[in-house]
């Protein structure tokens, strides 16, 4: 009891961040090992996209629904990159796998997700726990979120990405 109690106090502190916001800087590392920071996309239209988990069957349809439009995204001026709390390991296979042509950011201890309001309590099956609320951030040249999509079409995810 008191754990659940705890669990719903943490997941009411988290609070999404919204549209004019500034998004909190990260630094963590990517599939690669090489390290990577909101700062080095400035001047750049990005989508930060959080996802819950590697190899999932959606979190894999969302992957390749971005990896198949890349050039598309690319094109319309935004730059994908990926979060979630696995590890660095876990994302190059990931990316290997998928030919994934964008990077992917390990958030082992969640701390990104949690700076950006996206580690909540969720229920599965009866049970509840903390976890990554599938939620992308599109992110203007100066830092700013221009939009926050939390419904998304993970099969369609680069419409949504485009679409104002």
């Amino acid at each position: 009891m008191e754990n659940e109690f705890i669990i719903t106090l943490i997941a009411q502190l988290y609070t999404m961040l919204e549209r004019n916001s500034p998004a909190p800087p990260f630094s963590a590392y990517d599939q690669d090992g090489n390290p990577i920071s909101l700062n080095d996309f400035r001047g750049s239209k990005i989508a930060l996209y959080f996802y819950p988990k590697d190899n999932t069957t959606t979190c894999t349809q969302q992957a390749c629904n971005l990896r198949d439009n890349h050039a598309y995204l690319l094109q319309n001026g935004i730059t994908v990159v990926g979060i979630s709390p696995d590890t660095v390991r876990s994302h190059d296979k990931f990316a290997q796998r998928y030919d994934l042509p964008f990077r992917l950011v390990a958030d082992t201890d969640h701390r990104i997700a949690e700076a950006y309001g996206v580690w909540r309590l969720k229920k599965m099956m009866g049970r509840e726990y903390m976890g990554v609320v599938r939620t992308t951030f599109i992110i203007d040249e100066n830092g700013i979120i221009e939009r926050v999509i939390e419904k998304v079409a993970a099969k369609d995810h680069a419409a949504q990405l485009v679409a104002n």
